[in-house]
């Protein structure tokens, strides 16, 4: 699905991989107005069951995830950390409704590479002053400032690529293999899919938020 609009004279491409984008963004949106009114009317004193129990049990994950990998001095980081991990699994799984994922366009998790660069200096900053977080470009020798730089800069795109690559990569093999295998695409791709939109793009996850957790906690030693 995607959208062309004309404004002031000029038409404006929207991809399909922003709108879906967006469509996630107000489902997710939705689900946290739904969750926090169900929040309002549970009695603390009784054990959570249904879909109380399972955000409980998500959150109380989030926070061990973060606890582990930060330290108990950043659980204020645990909500970005919960939302960004949200975001990007059902953003992964979405090619498993038949839509494009908008991890898939090189914008999406650019985007978020940069949140995770400039939370880094703007932490690593806070953290050690402006004098200290320069000094640490120098360590541990200053002949290696150059490189340190370099390797700092590196993350957002390395950090965007891995994310953008993998996701890319399941959308276009699945793609030749349904233009491949014509009618009898149905029985051969579902095990794909399993590997391809759900394994992928969970570890895919993982993996993003875990390289976000650690780019800020090691900017803040």
């Amino acid at each position: 699905m995607e959208m062309t609009l004309t404004l002031f004279g000029n038409e404006i491409f929207i991809p399909s991989t922003i709108i879906n984008s967006w469509i996630i963004v107000i489902l997710l949106s939705i689900f946290a107005i739904v969750v926090n009114r169900k929040l309002k009317k549970v009695n603390a004193a009784e054990k959570p069951s249904g879909l109380i129990n399972v955000i409980e049990m998500s959150v109380e994950g989030v926070q061990s995830l973060v606890k582990s990998t930060m330290g108990d001095k950043n659980l204020g980081f645990v909500p970005y950390i919960g939302t960004l991990a949200i975001y990007l699994a059902v953003a992964n799984l979405f090619g498993l409704l038949g839509f494009k994922p908008p991890t898939s366009d090189y914008n999406v998790p650019l985007a978020l590479a940069l949140i995770t660069f400039f939370m880094t200096q703007y932490y690593g900053i806070k953290s050690k002053g402006l004098g200290g977080y320069t000094k640490s470009f120098f360590e541990p020798i200053p002949f290696l400032a150059p490189l340190n730089v370099i390797g700092e800069l590196a993350n957002p795109v390395s950090l965007s690529f891995r994310l953008f690559g993998n996701i890319l990569s399941g959308v276009i093999i699945m793609g030749l293999l349904y233009g491949a295998l014509g009618w009898i695409a149905p029985i051969v791709t579902p095990a794909l899919h399993v590997y391809f939109d759900l394994f992928a793009g969970l570890i895919q996850t993982f993996i993003f938020i875990m390289l976000t957790m650690v780019f800020v906690s090691m900017a803040m030693e």
